[in-house]
């Protein structure tokens, strides 16, 4: 069992440094080593492809926004063709949102513009705030999934029996030892 002193060094460490401070304190060091992270930082190509990943999901996910916010208009304006664009939008199509477009176009052009006009201006109104957002979100979330273990790993500790020692009894009261030494 752990005492709170002993997560002192959390403070002055990084994320993945402490992880690796837990390995070797728990005793795990020789079966599941966690490498420092700067041997996990992907290579410069590597951070290419996930910023395209990344902008793919995100070019996805505002086609899907689009979507919705089209059948909300049309199910106050046309709610037989609301019905349609939904029914047509869930079929697991719309998981790529460039395959969905591509496919909306052939079934429903006018439909196809419309969404494609809604998610360009949603992707207008969001990109200025949301790079800061999705780092502000992270670095928040990071905190807090460190905050909750580092409690349950420090409530394990601290439930366990403390065998705390007493300071010794004097065996007269009043009586004082370094006198003695003179």
């Amino acid at each position: 069992m752990r005492d709170k002193d002993e997560f002192k060094p959390f403070l002055e460490l990084c994320p993945s440094c402490f992880l690796r401070w837990m390995k070797v304190k728990d005793g795990h060091c020789s079966s599941s080593f966690i490498p420092h992270p700067s041997s996990l930082i992907p290579s410069p190509m590597d951070l290419k492809q996930v910023a395209k990943d990344t902008a793919k999901t995100i070019v996805s996910y505002l086609t899907y926004q689009a979507v919705r916010t089209v059948v909300a208009q049309l199910r106050e304006t046309n709610p037989p063709l609301s019905i349609w664009l939904n029914g047509f939008s869930s079929t697991g199509k719309i998981q790529d949102g460039e395959v969905y477009l591509q496919e909306l176009l052939e079934a429903n052009q006018q439909l196809a513009f419309r969404v494609m006009t809604v998610r360009a201006h949603l992707a207008e109104e969001i990109s200025d705030f949301l790079p800061e957002m999705i780092r502000t979100g992270i670095q928040q979330a990071n905190v807090e999934h460190r905050r909750q273990y580092l409690e349950r790993v420090t409530q394990l500790s601290l439930s366990a029996p403390l065998s705390i020692a007493e300071p010794p009894v004097d065996s007269e009261p009043g009586s004082d030892d370094s006198d003695e030494s003179i």
